[in-house]
């Protein structure tokens, strides 16, 4: 086995590890590595029919039972408020520490140009930390790691001001199962929240649906997989072989900042 890594997904909200990195981590897991999920908000506005108090406990459960599924070391699941969370002094010095705390090798995030405000502000914080978390005198409670963490982007559709840009591919249909299985965990979601803000379905009685009609609900909610899969068949093609047939998949952008590796390492870094 290659030499263990540390990866954390820092994501807005309860699910978005799971949707951008939920395949490549179940990999990386098992192929021995440490993962650990972090949501900076609680998900509390996610709902057209719960409390926001009631809605906020069940996300934290429904990460808890995710990240079973997925073999990860930890979802952590932040205080901040659904579709309330600000780049603030202390939502830095937070982030810096939690990142601190794990000393993960990579770190990867939203890009600054996605649709949510919490995906955006959530991704700028991160990012302010690229530097500082290698600087002793900020927050010198928090020992620093021993080097900075490649950080990196998830998948998104966006063009301005640039389109993603695939620097590493993840196949993930040797897993999609176990994914669909920790998104089926988030049924708050998929079940609930996402069939009423897409379609308008007021409410969907998962309990008599089928295992097969479930992960067709899941599939057409989270497109973005077979999405990546079509948009970047030449790197799938360069990684895994011209002959493999690969209907899902998941992609990461190098950034600029942090530590920065030659394009063959960044690949590298997401293979188990």
């Amino acid at each position: 086995m290659k030499q263990a890594r540390r990866f954390m997904y820092i994501g807005a909200h309860p699910d978005d590890p799971d949707c951008d990195f939920g395949g490549t981590a179940i990999k990386l897991a098992r192929a021995g590595h440490a993962v650990k999920f972090v949501s900076a908000t609680n998900g509390n506005c996610g709902h057209h029919r719960m409390s926001s108090k009631a809605l906020a406990a069940r996300r934290r459960r429904e990460a808890r039972a995710a990240a079973k599924i997925a073999g990860i070391c930890e979802y952590q699941v932040l205080d901040h408020s659904d579709c309330g969370i600000e780049n603030t002094l202390e939502a830095r010095a937070e982030f810096t520490r939690i990142i601190r705390g794990f000393a993960p090798d990579v770190v990867i995030t939203h890009r600054t140009c996605d649709y949510h405000p919490d995906h955006r502000i959530t991704a700028q914080i991160v990012l302010d930390c690229s530097f500082i978390v290698r600087v002793p005198l900020y927050c010198p409670d928090a020992p620093v790691p021993a080097q900075t963490p490649v950080f990196a982007f998830c998948y998104d559709a966006f063009t301005k001001p640039a389109p993603f840009r695939a620097d590493a591919v993840s196949e993930i249909d040797s897993v999609l199962e176990g994914k669909l299985r920790m998104l089926d965990c988030h049924a708050s979601q998929f079940y609930e929240w996402l069939p009423f803000n897409s379609f308008g379905i007021d409410r969907l009685d998962a309990k008599s649906m089928s295992w097969r009609e479930k992960k067709e609900l899941i599939l057409k909610l989270l497109p973005i997989n077979k999405t990546c899969a079509g948009l970047f068949r030449r790197q799938l093609a360069r990684v895994y072989g011209a002959g493999k047939k690969i209907e899902h998949a998941e992609a990461f952008e190098a950034s600029e900042y942090g530590r920065t590796v030659e394009p063959a390492q960044f690949q590298a870094l997401f293979e188990p």
